[in-house]
């Protein structure tokens, strides 16, 4: 019997958050491919059979070899925005009124554009917008003072939802079936769906809410913006300054921290962390003019666990 030589390629994960939880394309041999002259269907039959009894066990573990794992190939997933934005789930923070919807609006234009964000390449996809402390009239006055005329069909908005677990999943999952370039969807704020009732601000709650929507964002292959706030208190670390406990967190891919020294100043800075991708500080000052936020410098540093 002439033996074949087999070659195994490592994958190397490409940096940013698409190369965390790829999605594996490796088919799936049926009964009838597996059948040669030393493996009957008789014996293939018992093996499956085999299979399927230890899977149903209550004991049962599902493992994944080494060997199997490196065979596997894994779909990557493009940015949203290189170098910043990625598919899965990341909390928008700040203060109330410190100039966040501006950025959101600020992002989805660009995403809906495809247009460049400062110093960012943007890939360009459907973006929805879950303005839910907002009206049709209000939005209507920012984007026009932040973007004239130049609009897009490719940019949404719903100034209503429902919540997490009572129905919000299932209308996200719908509006990507009926928009399959969907590359971003931001929901402002993250209070307005979180569910009624319970143990609502324990660790336990924190971690389920986010998760619940991280296994949506990663099913649906797109970038989930959850806009929260920030509380007074001063921590040694910025990020602990975000509002509820570190279960949100904990849950979620990355964090961008937005503040400012004064309420009333023009300028502010944006810290962002995530996984698998350098932390960064973005140094910005606000357009009096049109509302929309530049960048005046960055510095990064490679991400340490």
């Amino acid at each position: 019997m002439d033996s074949k030589e087999t070659k195994r390629t490592v994958p190397v994960p490409s940096v940013g958050a698409d190369g965390e939880q790829p999605i594996s394309q490796t088919p799936t041999a049926s009964i009838t491919e597996e059948t040669t002259e030393n493996n009957p269907p008789e014996k293939n039959y018992a093996e499956l059979l085999r299979k399927m009894q230890r899977m149903n066990d209550p004991a049962y573990l599902p493992t994944i070899s080494m060997n199997e794992l490196y065979e596997n190939v894994y779909q990557s997933r493009p940015p949203v925005i290189d170098g910043l934005l990625y598919p899965g789930t990341y909390l928008f923070a700040g203060a109330p009124k410190v100039g966040k919807s501006f950025l959101m609006a600020q992002l989805a234009y660009h995403v809906s554009m495809g247009l460049p964000l400062w110093d960012y390449p943007v890939h360009k996809g459907t973006v929805l917008y879950l303005a839910l402390e907002d009206d049709h009239r209000r939005l209507q006055e920012r984007l026009y003072r932040m973007f004239g005329m130049d609009g897009t069909n490719d940019l949404l908005f719903s100034i209503c939802a429902k919540q997490v677990g009572s129905g919000l999943e299932e209308q996200l999952k719908r509006f990507v079936q009926e928009h399959p370039d969907t590359k971003l969807i931001i929901i402002d704020t993250l209070q307005k769906i979180r569910e009624a009732g319970g143990d609502k601000y324990s660790y336990a709650n924190d971690y389920e809410v986010v998760g619940k929507l991280k296994r949506l964002a990663d099913a649906c292959g797109v970038c989930l913006l959850l806009v929260h706030h920030t509380r007074k208190q001063q921590a040694d670390d910025k990020f602990d300054m975000i509002s509820g406990t570190n279960g949100l967190s904990g849950a979620a891919d990355g964090a961008f921290l937005l503040q400012k020294e004064k309420r009333t100043d023009d300028t502010a800075i944006l810290d962002v962390v995530g996984r698998d991708q350098q932390d960064q500080r973005l140094y910005l000052t606000k357009d009096k003019e049109h509302l929309t936020w530049t960048l005046e410098r960055m510095e990064t540093e490679l991400w340490v666990e």
